[in-house]
């Protein structure tokens, strides 16, 4: 029997949070916040000197999308996902400030799942 995929709005809260299981099929919709490297280097770098940072974080969603030229007269090339361990120098900092979903792809250190169980859904 294939179970449904779970359908959430993104940005979520902790009880959306707290109803997924590894494994899920989950369908995202809402808005998803496009973030590689170097915005999260700016981010943290907005916390460090306790700047407001430009965007509410709480419950987000950040995609870790690599980089792809655009065709000629598209907008946009391809949006597939990056290696998100370029992300975990930043990713603790960033889970601090309420983020409930990433994506991309690859293994995380241990330091950010050290994170992920810092800031659990309350």
């Amino acid at each position: 029997m294939t179970k449904e995929p779970i359908r959430i709005k993104a940005p979520f809260d902790d009880a959306t949070a707290r109803s997924l299981r590894a494994g899920d099929t989950v369908l995202i919709s809402g808005t998803i916040i496009a973030a590689r490297d170097a915005a999260h280097k700016r981010l943290t770098e907005a916390l460090d000197r306790g700047e407001q940072l430009p965007v509410d974080l709480t419950g987000a969603v950040i995609y870790y999308v690599g980089p792809s030229p655009a065709k000629p007269g598209q907008v946009i090339g391809s949006a597939g996902p990056t290696t998100s361990g370029r992300m975990d120098a930043y990713t603790p900092r960033i889970l601090d400030q309420g983020v409930k979903g990433m994506i991309g792809k690859g293994y995380r250190k241990p330091e950010v799942v050290e994170a992920m169980n810092k800031n659990p859904p309350a």
